[in-house]
């Protein structure tokens, strides 16, 4: 083997290509508080990857605005557009198909998805539900758990599969519902653990930590509990800098 033969190289010399940012499209419906939590961590390199496109099928939602401003793709189409829902999320699969992601984040997308879209992104796709599911699958959470006197509420990510708010559950975060609560307080504490797992979630499927199998979801290989990794109230409150109500205190 001559020395100009390019086989003879040492391991020193080779320069490995930069491997590309793993790449979000986010949909969203609304203010886009939970993308707003995305772009913060992006911004800090903390995301694992990067926000290409921002879609949503409100003009006016606010979340479109968060995008620009980050320079972000930010990327209208009108449900009401379109003849029949699956004529839409015919065109929804084109324009998410066309930024190539990694990884399909719904943030507040207030439209149920067909099961076209969904088997598309199947494994690919996560959302966040204000309950702690299983319980309160669909609209108006918060009233709900209120009106059945729960002690515990909170927030859940998942896969998104064919059953609404019924797919593999990552990771949970807890908030006790102490007297007096509201559904505006109760929201307000929700929201804040929204913003707190979101971004975990997201980052543990751009590090390829998170899977989605057939039997539910791993992490790290391990298969997660049906509930997955579930967030005390008094864990959540000390990563949010909160204080503990004072009743719970005194316990």
């Amino acid at each position: 083997m001559s020395d100009t033969d390019p086989s003879s190289d040492t391991l020193n010399d080779f320069a490995s290509e930069p491997t590309s940012a793993r790449r979000v499209v986010v949909l969203i419906s609304g203010g886009g508080s939970n993308l707003q939590a995305l772009i913060d961590e992006q911004t800090h390199e903390r995301l694992g990857g990067e926000i290409v496109a921002v879609i949503s099928n409100e003009p006016a939602a606010y979340g479109l605005i968060r995008a620009k401003e980050a320079g972000i793709d930010a990327v209208v189409l009108p449900h009401r557009e379109y003849d029949s829902r699956e004529a839409y999320d015919g065109a929804l699969i084109k324009v998410i198909e066309r930024h190539e992601p990694d990884l399909i984040v719904l943030a507040g997308f207030m439209r149920i998805l067909t099961p076209r879209v969904v088997q598309r992104f199947l494994g690919r796709m996560l959302n966040i539900h204000p309950s702690l599911l299983p319980a309160y699958q669909g609209l108006n959470t918060h009233a709900r758990a209120l009106a059945d006197g729960v002690t515990e509420h909170g927030c859940s990510v998942h896969f998104v599969t064919e059953e609404l708010d019924g797919g593999p559950v990552v990771i949970q975060a807890v908030v006790n519902v102490v007297d007096g609560e509201t559904e505006s307080s109760l929201k307000e504490k929700v929201h804040a653990r929204e913003h707190l797992i979101y971004p975990i979630a997201v980052k543990w499927c751009l590090e390829g930590r998170l899977q989605f199998t057939p039997g539910g979801a791993t992490l790290d290989g391990m298969p997660l509990p049906p509930q997955g990794i579930r967030l005390s109230h008094a864990d959540a409150a000390e990563e949010l800098d909160e204080e503990l109500d004072e009743e719970l205190d005194e316990d």
